[in-house]
């Protein structure tokens, strides 16, 4: 899943990100509102954390543009404004949530599953392809019963393929749904990855789930929905 954190300070936002990164969510960090409202605009995210003060152009004018446009990704508030006033602006403006700062990043993740889990109630939270299955919001993946350990990148290439089942995935698509917005679109990391992955979910298997489509991409055949 793909979430954007929009933070301007920089110690902060790395902290966030890389707790967040460990948890195999993708992440894309907006350092002011302008360009929060550029990405959020222009990419598809499962969760937006905003801060409220920002340069440019603040994170509540941020987030009645995102809600004015009909954006319903769900929008976490995280602000060093506390005030009981500022929580009911927050929410007033479209938050599903608001968590001041300072924060325990454990009651942050606690929050930012929950949010995932009722966006769940629209989407799938356990999908599979014939004996593979992704628990999406423990973040388990298993084959045949037995337990698969994937990196960071692998389980959200995974995931993203599990979406995608039986369409064709473009190394474009890949850029721009599991990798950060800043990825060198001239490099081969995606083909390094989906290697790593494909050897991971069909080395052992009689059924190879994840081909490639030469010349276009790559298909994950065989996959439903739970």
């Amino acid at each position: 899943m793909r979430i954007l954190l929009v933070e301007d300070d920089a110690r902060v936002a790395s902290f966030i990100r890389r707790g967040l990164r460990e948890e195999h969510y993708t992440v894309d960090v907006a350092r002011d509102g302008e360009e929060a409202l550029f990405l959020a605009q222009t990419g598809e995210y499962d969760l937006i954390i905003l801060d409220l003060l920002l340069p440019k152009r603040g994170g509540l004018d941020v987030l009645r543009t995102l809600r004015a446009e009909r954006l319903t990704v769900p929008v976490l508030i995280l602000t060093a404004k506390d005030d009981l006033d500022d929580k009911v602006k927050g929410l007033n403006a479209g938050a599903d949530d608001y968590l001041a700062k300072p924060f325990g990043f454990e009651e942050l993740l606690a929050r930012v599953r929950a949010l995932l889990r009722r966006r769940g109630d629209l989407t799938p939270t356990v999908l599979r392809a014939a004996d593979l299955e992704v628990d999406v919001l423990r973040h388990q993946v298993t084959r045949g019963g037995r337990e698969l350990v994937l990196t960071n990148r692998e389980y959200a290439l995974l995931e993203f393929f599990l979406r995608h089942a039986n369409e064709v995935v473009t190394r474009t698509m890949l850029a721009e749904h599991v990798w950060e917005h800043d990825f060198d679109p001239l490099s081969n990391v995606i083909d390094v990855h989906v290697a790593r992955l494909r050897r991971k979910i069909d080395e052992r298997a009689s059924r190879k789930l994840l081909q490639t489509i030469r010349g276009r991409g790559y298909m994950l055949k065989g996959a439903t929905d739970a």
